[in-house]
């Protein structure tokens, strides 16, 4: 039996100024948590509207950038979140990627495994009301001291995408972030978990695995398919999502797209994506295969499967009308 159900934030064709009325009705209907993500949106802002207004839901952020954002930044935030909804937040951070690192924001996407340690520590020390004092290998910060309580410890989680950071996510936080995999390649993620908390003496059941997984309810296949074609052209040759899935074993399989990517022709990589991928990495169909979907992905090991609902609609009305109805459609089996 799954006991999480989360859902990612916020959502699309829907304004944060409506988004309180969704997360109560969302809560009602099962969701046990809301993820946020570091993108459009600043991830702690549809999560302080949640937190007004739930009463049982964790929340989280999957991710804050360790390369974006700044130790004392993360830390504030974090207590912020912590103080709203108290033993309810959960804090993600990950490195993000050279698109989001270097193109959006003008920083250098240089160690992340070390950055991302380094921010994690001095997090760590900030939410625990201690004065920061981290002298790393990509970052050097002393001095910073939360006046506010944190009213509970607040887990810190690490997203990882290949076996070095998530074995560091072991080490170092209290559970692994992850997305674009198979429900099939949960078990490769499980299984690194698992041998690293032995080897650093801890309860593997203690690390949480939590996972976005793409999901369209719908009975349009067709474009729902070609929609997750043009996500995956988009995302997967992102270096660190084209490592990833290298050491998934898709490598061969996607070679052609990267080759088409690389030279530029982008037509060419969206042809060139494999049907057996859409088919691996996301969920398409009836609002009951999409729940066993989502099943077969905690079956492997995942703890926390949080939906992202893909949409299909394109003009606004017709988008928030189908986000609502994807919400229901979607909601853990009562």
């Amino acid at each position: 039996m799954i006991r999480r159900w989360g859902l990612t934030v916020p959502l699309d064709g829907i304004s944060l100024a409506d988004h309180a009325r969704i997360f109560r009705s969302a809560e009602a209907l099962g969701y046990t948590d809301f993820w946020s993500y570091e993108s459009d949106v600043d991830p702690f802002v549809p999560l302080a509207i949640a937190a007004g207004v739930t009463e049982r839901a964790m929340l989280g952020t999957a991710i804050v950038g360790a390369f974006t954002r700044g130790p004392a930044i993360i830390a504030m935030g974090a207590q912020a979140m912590a103080e709203a909804a108290p033993g309810r937040f959960c804090l993600g951070i990950g490195a993000g990627s050279n698109v989001t690192v270097e193109r959006w924001n003008g920083g250098q996407f240089d160690k992340p495994l070390a950055r991302v340690t380094d921010t994690v520590q001095a997090v760590r020390q900030a939410l625990d009301g201690q004065t920061t004092n981290v002298v790393g290998r990509t970052l050097s910060v002393s001095g910073f001291r939360l006046t506010r309580p944190v009213p509970a410890r607040v887990p810190i989680y690490v997203a990882g995408l290949q076996e070095r950071m998530v074995r560091q996510a072991v080490r170092i936080s209290d559970g692994v972030i992850t997305n674009w995999l198979s429900a099939g390649d949960v078990g490769k993620i499980a299984g690194v978990v698992r041998d690293e908390a032995r080897a650093v003496e801890k309860d593997p059941a203690s690390i949480a695995i939590a996972c976005r997984i793409f999901v369209c309810p719908t009975n349009d296949r067709a474009r729902a398919r070609e929609m997750f074609k043009r996500a995956i052209t988009a995302y997967l040759n992102v270096p660190v999502y084209r490592r990833f899935q290298a050491w998934l074993g898709r490598e061969e399989v996607l070679r052609e797209m990267h080759v088409r990517w690389d030279i530029g022709d982008r037509k060419g990589a969206l042809a060139a994506v494999p049907e057996e991928t859409i088919d691996d990495l996301v969920i398409v169909g009836s609002p009951e295969e999409c729940r066993a979907g989502v099943q077969a992905y905690c079956d492997n090991g995942v703890t926390i499967p949080i939906i992202r609902l893909m949409n299909l609609e394109t003009e606004p009305a017709a988008r928030e009308a189908e986000t609502l109805r994807m919400i229901r459609e979607a909601a853990p089996a009562r």
